[in-house]
């Protein structure tokens, strides 16, 4: 990985205590700064995440939500590549060169999907659904063929994602948000199979079908905007 840009590895967290002892150590040496970005936890997440990872770099958001979260860690970030990883464990740290590699030629979007190949890991079955309505109406609306909107599992440039600004959602919609703004600016996009180890320990933090109708209606209100 040798002479190439810089790279940032930014995780979002919410009270993580107990998968973030097994994504930290897994996350590759190449990666050049590790970030954290806590959403005013209760529990040891940043203590842990300082403990495994002393050199990770943590900022705390100003705000709540997903959305708010990770507009904080993309301005805090300092790599010319950022790559997000879920807090929960389910997505798989090792397989960030996957996602970095099409970054290094060409691409400027390299967008996670759960769903190229196996479902994933222990989901039910209207977690699948709603995700497939919202990609589908992603895919009919945008004239595209993803396979999953939702993952977390992403990576893209930097100056890719400025493309998106501004960002004004801070819930979960703010992820087909900027799936939008990317596809309308012309930013070009790869879909990149990854695995779903499910979630380490606790709820899952996932769309409801309230957020699932909010983010419909932002991708409609985003497609025939100006």
């Amino acid at each position: 990985m040798s002479g190439r840009p810089t790279i940032t590895a930014l995780i979002c967290a919410l009270n993580e205590e107990a998968s973030i002892p097994h994504i930290l150590p897994m996350i590759p040496e190449w990666v050049d700064e590790v970030l954290l970005v806590d959403g005013h936890s209760t529990d040891k997440t940043v203590e842990m995440a300082k403990e495994f990872r002393p050199d990770i770099k943590v900022v705390y958001q100003p705000g709540k939500g997903k959305g708010d979260a990770l507009k904080c860690g993309i301005e805090n970030s300092t790599g010319d590549i950022i790559v997000t990883l879920d807090a929960d464990g389910s997505t798989a740290p090792e397989e960030m060169e996957e996602f970095v590699k099409p970054l290094l030629n060409g691409y400027e979007f390299a967008k996670g999907s759960r769903f190229r190949g196996t479902l994933p890991h222990n989901k039910p079955w209207y977690r699948i659904l709603g995700n497939w309505i919202i990609t589908l109406t992603f895919d009919v609306l945008f004239l595209r063929r993803y396979t999953d909107l939702c993952s977390g599992y992403n990576a893209f440039h930097k100056a890719a994602i400025e493309q998106a600004r501004p960002w004004p959602l801070d819930g979960f919609e703010n992820e087909p948000f900027i799936n939008c703004r990317m596809v309308k600016r012309g930013v070009k996009v790869i879909e990149i199979a990854h695995t779903d180890r499910g979630r380490i320990q606790g709820d899952v933090k996932e769309l409801s079908w309230r957020q699932g109708f909010k983010a419909i209606k932002t991708m409609i209100r985003e497609r025939f905007r100006g």
